[in-house]
């Protein structure tokens, strides 16, 4: 692949049957490597999980649910709290809002994808997963119009293909990635 990796900060945004691609993608992220990672799961405020010390042995970064005011830290895994979108202020820190649900969720991927993509540009890469909404695919036409990179699964292979067929029929992609390519992934990820 031709693309130069300057990625700064991996948006992972993912609902239904995305859990398992996630176990998948993150033992690739490697420690030395100067990004930092925000995972962004439709789940409620009501769900007890001990999802960041499950996925913390996973990988080599640190996981952490994000709080408000958290500076992007490379070597860092932040995940959205239940209930609220995450944003992306100029200083490169996190912000927590618990206005509207957008497509029906909060966190919304949308949110998310699009507040990167205005800070980080072409330093910006997002991943799109498995889900039964089209959360996602406005906040990919943005970050693609900012010059991200744009990674979406399969939709043949994903639990819930809506989400990712919705962005694959919708927004110019980099990479499809499927059940056999997660090498090629990680070679992208450290481009």
């Amino acid at each position: 692949m031709a693309h130069k990796n300057n990625t700064a900060l991996l948006v992972i945004g993912g609902s239904a049957g995305s859990l398992a691609v996630v176990l998948k993608i993150i033992p690739l992220l490697e420690k030395d490597w100067n990004l930092s990672v925000i995972i962004i799961f439709h789940r409620k405020a009501s769900e007890e999980t001990t999802l960041a010390e499950m996925l913390s042995t996973r990988t080599a970064f640190n996981v952490k649910e994000a709080d408000d005011k958290d500076e992007l830290v490379p070597g860092t895994i932040y995940l959205a709290p239940p209930d609220y979108h995450v944003l992306i202020e100029r200083e490169q820190v996190i912000t927590l809002d618990d206005s509207e649900k957008v497509n029906f969720s909060r966190p919304s991927i949308d949110v998310t994808f699009e507040s990167a993509a205005q800070i980080y540009g072409n330093k910006l890469t997002c991943i799109l997963l498995s889900g039964a909404n089209a959360d996602g695919v406005e906040g990919l036409k943005i970050a693609r119009s900012r010059g991200a990179f744009i990674i979406v699964q399969d939709p043949a292979c994903a639990e819930i293909p809506y989400m990712p067929k919705e962005a694959v029929n919708n927004v110019a992609i980099d990479f499809l990635l499927t059940d056999q390519n997660f090498e090629v992934l990680k070679n992208i990820l450290n481009r």
